[in-house]
């Protein structure tokens, strides 16, 4: 991953090994992520980045090719990315087969049931373990493919205003009267910015596709609102070494689903606050418009791969502002409660009836801690490093908070966004949890203000108990 959160910095270094380096790299997906164009895969295999794809090395054969790509990026005039070229690149990515040695196919009837059965028994252990009633009112099981397709929506939503930010720099480094006579090439830019976006974003979609398991692997819920999701091929490759049954792989996994689908489902504020707080880092953004300037006042139309090269040498190094440090602090502490909270429900639902419980939640842990393929590609996009021990510390405060004050008194805190715990409270989950000021009777009299006021209260009784 590259040294800024968007990737714009320098490429990188060349293998000493030649082609078997090159080779390497091409597997592992480049070293740059979504935002750094630095990856293979636009403009036929082998290319180091779309421009050069086209124009590098090229058969007399492909040069028709060539040009049409390069047209189709130079046509584009939707938003800061390509959409179009961002799904047909995670298509392509998809159909190649990932690592796993796992090809992607159609879902049959027998692993939809499967699907089907794990979500509604995860239900039915989750009723035990917290007082939100169930939030998955279907439960499907994807293919690869069809996880890319019902998830571009939710990328969209939290990746454009990042490039958009980023792309309306190509229209500020020019005083106002030479816009107007310098618009085509801006316009041009703009295109070719919009194409590299959706190729990287493209290909980040579609490897993620082959390693998460559900909709809700980065604490955002990615899917369609109340549809609980599992892929059957990577629940697969996921328990394949663990030494555990598929059938309490798929359950585990399955009641994580379940519990973030009944956290987004009644938490209503809860999904905005989130990519709220993606739309807030992005409108922090500054660019160095100095070396934007440069290039525009240098760029030759003739020569489009001179616009590539002033990419990877860092024309676009975002600047950490207050602004931003503060978005992504209150992300990340909004995640890792997400998460624990998850994790601390799950833990409880599933100790008691699965054997290897334990196991599988270390697993899961572990897979975060290291940096798993999901948060990488959320890091990379958004520049949000969520740390490993915020996750353990937020589900160790969830777990004192039941024992302290039960499950309606714990996810009562769900209410309001200025009721959770904060990122010092999450340093100390005891102290938090043992505050005299926040007992029971101020609990209850926040929970009153939150329900008549214009926040909406979760509901905190289960359907059979409504009246």
């Amino acid at each position: 991953m590259s040294d800024t959160p968007f990737g714009f910095g320098l490429p990188p270094e060349e293998p000493e090994n030649g082609d078997e380096g090159k080779k390497e790299d091409q597997q592992s997906g480049g070293g740059q992520g979504p935002f750094g164009f630095g990856l293979p895969g636009f403009g036929g295999p082998g290319g180091d980045n779309p421009l050069a794809a086209m124009f590098g090395s090229m058969n007399p054969n492909d040069l028709g090719a060539a040009f049409q790509q390069l047209g189709q990026m130079l046509s584009y005039e939707g938003g800061p990315v390509n959409w179009d070229m961002a799904k047909q690149i995670a298509r392509q990515t998809v159909a190649q087969g990932t690592s796993d040695g796992i090809k992607d196919s159609s879902i049959g009837p027998a692993e939809r049931t499967a699907v089907e059965e794990a979500v509604r028994l995860a239900d039915l252990w989750l009723d035990d373990a917290t007082s939100l009633p169930s939030g998955a009112g279907s439960a499907v099981a994807w293919s690869r493919a069809e996880w890319v397709e019902a998830t571009l929506p939710a990328w969209k939503e939290l990746v454009d205003p990042v490039a958009e930010r980023v792309g309306a720099a190509m229209g500020d480094v020019l005083p106002e009267e030479m816009q107007a006579m310098a618009g085509p090439l801006i316009g041009m830019m703009r295109s070719m910015g919009g194409a590299m976006f959706g190729t990287q974003i493209g290909q980040a979609v579609g490897v993620l596709a082959g390693e998460v398991v559900g909709s809700t692997d980065i604490g955002l819920p990615l899917g369609p609102t109340g549809r609980a999701a599992l892929l059957p091929a990577n629940i697969e490759a996921f328990g394949k070494d663990l030494g555990v049954p598929q059938e309490e792989v798929r359950l585990y996994l399955a009641l994580r689903e379940a519990a973030h689908q009944r956290l987004f489902a009644h938490v209503p504020w809860l999904r905005s606050h989130l990519f709220g707080a993606v739309d807030g880092y992005a409108r922090g953004i500054k660019v160095d418009t100095a070396k934007l300037e440069d290039v525009v006042g240098q760029f030759d139309p003739q020569n489009p791969e001179q616009l590539q090269d002033a990419l990877q040498q860092g024309m676009f190094q975002p600047e950490d502002t207050p602004e931003q440090k503060v978005a992504l602090a209150r992300l990340e502490t909004a995640l890792a409660l997400v998460e624990g909270w998850v994790d601390a429900v799950v833990h409880a639902a599933a100790k008691p009836r699965l054997t290897s419980a334990d196991a599988l939640r270390e697993t899961l842990r572990r897979r975060r801690a290291t940096g798993g393929p999901a948060e990488q590609t959320f890091a990379t996009l958004i520049g949000l490093e969520l740390r490993p021990r915020r996750l353990r510390d937020a589900s160790r405060l969830w777990a004192s908070l039941t024992d302290a004050r039960g499950v309606d008194g714990r996810d009562g805190l769900w209410a309001h966004p200025d009721m959770l715990p904060t990122a010092s409270d999450l340093d100390d989950p005891d102290g938090f949890v043992h505050r005299e000021q926040l007992d029971f009777s101020e609990l209850d009299k926040m929970l009153g203000e939150a329900a008549g006021g214009s926040a909406e209260k979760p509901n905190l009784k289960k359907d059979d108990d409504s009246e």
